[in-house]
């Protein structure tokens, strides 16, 4: 999918690049089925790309999809009435429904079509608590609130410089913004994990998108979000994100001009739920570990070719 920014779509663009990459389908997955013939891998897993899941049921190795959504249905929303649409859908989704199990991870699109969906919990990292050094590296105040920017995938620069000044609010920003503004740091300035400094965040501000939601939710960060127009995945992080976490929408416009501190008071107002369990970490790795002691029964069970 071409991008003008972290949440509008080129649709024409995407469009004829879906139409170029299968043109000649059949041969792309030949070729990619001998790739994997010459240095066959025990299993395949695909996040999501499907030419993968295509190919290794062509060669005849075992292959596993994971991930909240898939490029198909992705399509179907936006190209379903170009007149080239029915056959790369079929394309797209014979691939997906060939895989041996598509592990479709919470929050995530329904994928009701796919009889080889197994749902398991999210995926995400919870960051150690490490509010009190970041407060020391930043020079802040224990009454200041934190929040992060982070548009998360293709950047979402925002006119930080021009904002009304804030009320005790620090703000982390990327670093490739090279903000030079009293009240804002660089995020990777403070040399710690990601999820180190989300968690010790009071809240985050982006985007609907599978990482952010997921480790919002894992941290019990609150979040304001920017709407992502019709991407179809979004409605189904939202809902979780309102069960799992306190989030709100901001306007883009509104955010642009940084009008957001009513906002901010409002999420903040919200009752706080418990952070959620990453537990489709070991829901994943049980069932890939399963995959992988069949695939080696099967391995064992041919007889060896004779040299």
């Amino acid at each position: 999918m071409h991008m003008n920014s972290a949440v509008d779509v080129r649709l024409e663009d995407s469009a004829l690049a879906y139409e170029r990459f299968h043109q000649d389908w059949d041969a792309r997955v030949t070729r990619e089925a001998g790739r994997l013939r010459a240095a066959p891998p025990d299993l395949v897993l695909s996040n999501i790309a499907y030419l993968p899941l295509a190919a290794a049921a062509r060669a005849g190795i075992r292959a596993v999809a994971m991930c909240s959504l898939n490029w198909a249905d992705i399509y179907t929303h936006y190209f379903s009435a170009r007149p080239e649409a029915a056959r790369i859908e079929q394309e797209m989704r014979a691939a997906y429904r060939a895989a041996e199990m598509f592990l479709r991870l919470e929050p995530g699109m329904p994928m009701s079509d796919l009889a080889n969906s197994i749902t398991i919990g999210p995926v995400a990292t919870v960051g150690q608590d490490r509010r009190a050094e970041i407060f020391r590296k930043l020079g802040l105040a224990p009454d200041t609130r934190l929040v992060m920017l982070s548009t998360g995938g293709i950047e979402l620069r925002l006119p930080v410089e021009r904002w009304p000044a804030a009320s005790n609010i620090h703000w982390l920003v990327p670093a490739a913004w090279t903000v030079r503004r009293a009240g804002f740091s660089d995020m990777e300035a403070l040399g710690l994990p990601f999820t180190d400094v989300l968690r010790g965040c009071d809240a985050i501000i982006g985007k609907p998108g599978y990482g952010t939601f997921a480790e919002a939710g894992c941290n019990a960060v609150p979040m304001l979000y920017v709407p992502r127009g019709d991407w179809p995945e979004a409605p189904y992080l939202i809902e979780w994100l309102a069960q799992h976490g306190r989030t709100r929408a901001i306007d883009i416009e509104a955010l642009t001009r940084g009008d957001v501190e009513v906002d901010l008071q409002a999420l903040w107002s919200l009752a706080a739920p418990p952070a959620t369990e990453p537990r489709g970490i070991k829901q994943a790795v049980a069932l890939l570990d399963d995959a992988l002691a069949q695939a080696s029964r099967s391995a064992s069970s041919v007889p060896a070719r004779r040299q």
